[in-house]
């Protein structure tokens, strides 16, 4: 059964440049009655999975903190009714340091939650605005000065490097000021440019001018070098925490393992099925009143396709696959199914082994998503 449980809340007040979520402007959505339907889905979602305490919960978007404080109140107390929580549940929000102010904050903390994800990008006002964020470094400060006030301890930031203009230096800048701050816990990803997205349109136009690829792997290697030198643990590829603070949510993903997914474009994996819900609100809270769930996808996933994201999930983390749980989930030797593929990439220097498990050697850190494709449909 699920120990983990995803809610989306789609409505953001800006539509950031570099975006492909599922998400919409806030500005004349039906917030109240998604809300409600929100609500409603993860009381029968719980019911008949016959959930047990969670241990982590994750609210992302969108933005939910793009919601008002009578909603954001309102959506908490549904949680609290809805979901059963364990005694120390993670319990992250992504927010947007723009618009959130201490009321939303002390909302929050009431409501148990007590982990904080801001989505800060950079600390360079010129990349935010190319990338069309709406805050301002400053603004990142006066939230973590409030979160403090609150008491929150457990606090990550969103970085991203290979931004339009952005170069190793200004990257390092961006590192630097991160480290100054009470945080502990960064993840911080290469942008990549996605068809539907403001960045996708000016690209096909020759209008953005990006990091070359020798330049964005500088850019890896000074955010591997400064946030080593200042403690923080490289746990997976793009994730870097401090000792204790690594997310135990995005583990959950990482593992393979179930997990409930809420609201609008969600995905879940429970019992061995992918589902996929309504990514249009209007539909979603269309289908949570004349039926008993939103789907319009549900993938029983095969074993073979098992064994493959338990490959290309687990070797995004920094402690590898060990060879013994893979054998104990599925009744059969890493090497009996990928041995070509394993011995391949041992040979090119991209994968090695140290007793049980296997990992991404430096060289297949850099070169993940080619390690990773390497496993599928072998």
């Amino acid at each position: 059964m699920p120990k983990a449980a995803y809610i989306h809340i789609p409505f953001c007040e800006h539509i950031c440049s570099y975006c492909d979520f599922n998400k919409y402007l806030l500005a004349g959505q039906p917030v109240r009655e998604y809300l409600e339907a929100l609500k409603i889905e993860m009381g029968r979602q719980a019911m008949r999975f016959a959930a047990k305490p969670l241990e982590t919960i994750f609210v992302g978007g969108g933005t939910p903190t793009a919601l008002d404080p009578e909603q954001t109140a309102y959506f908490f107390e549904s949680v609290k009714q809805q979901l059963p929580k364990a005694r120390d549940t993670e319990f992250t929000v992504e927010a947007n340091p723009g618009n959130l102010n201490l009321e939303k904050l002390e909302i929050m903390k009431a409501a148990g939650v007590n982990r904080l994800s801001l989505g800060v990008q950079a600390f360079d006002d010129e990349l935010l605005a190319e990338a069309g964020r709406t805050h301002k470094s400053d603004d990142v400060f006066r939230t973590l000065e409030l979160a403090g006030q609150v008491g929150f301890e457990n606090i990550s930031i969103d970085l991203m490097y290979r931004l339009p203009g952005q170069t190793v230096a200004r990257l390092k800048e961006t590192l630097e000021t991160a480290m100054s701050l009470n945080i502990q816990h960064v993840s911080i990803y290469s942008l990549q440019v996605e068809p539907r997205t403001i960045f996708y349109n000016r690209m096909r136009k020759g209008k953005l001018p990006l990091p070359d690829q020798d330049q964005e792997a500088d850019m890896y290697e000074t955010l591997l070098d400064v946030l080593g030198e200042n403690g923080f643990r490289q746990y997976e590829i793009s994730n870097f925490a401090k000792p204790g603070f690594e997310s135990s949510h995005n583990q959950v993903y990482w593992r393979n393992e179930d997990y409930f997914g809420f609201g609008a474009g969600a995905h879940s994996y429970i019992d061995g099925v992918r589902r996929i819900n309504a990514g249009w609100t209007k539909k979603y809270i269309r289908l949570m009143h004349e039926r008993e769930d939103a789907f319009v996808e549900e993938h029983p996933v095969p074993l073979k396709e098992r064994m493959e994201d338990e490959m290309f999930l687990g070797l995004r983390q920094a402690d590898g696959v060990s060879k013994e749980t893979f054998a104990e989930r599925f009744g059969q030797d890493v090497n009996e199914v990928f041995g070509d593929v394993v011995d391949d990439l041992f040979h090119r220097r991209l994968l090695r082994q140290e007793g049980d498990r296997i990992f991404l050697t430096k060289q297949g850190v850099f070169l993940g998503n080619e390690v990773f494709q390497e496993f599928i449909s072998v």
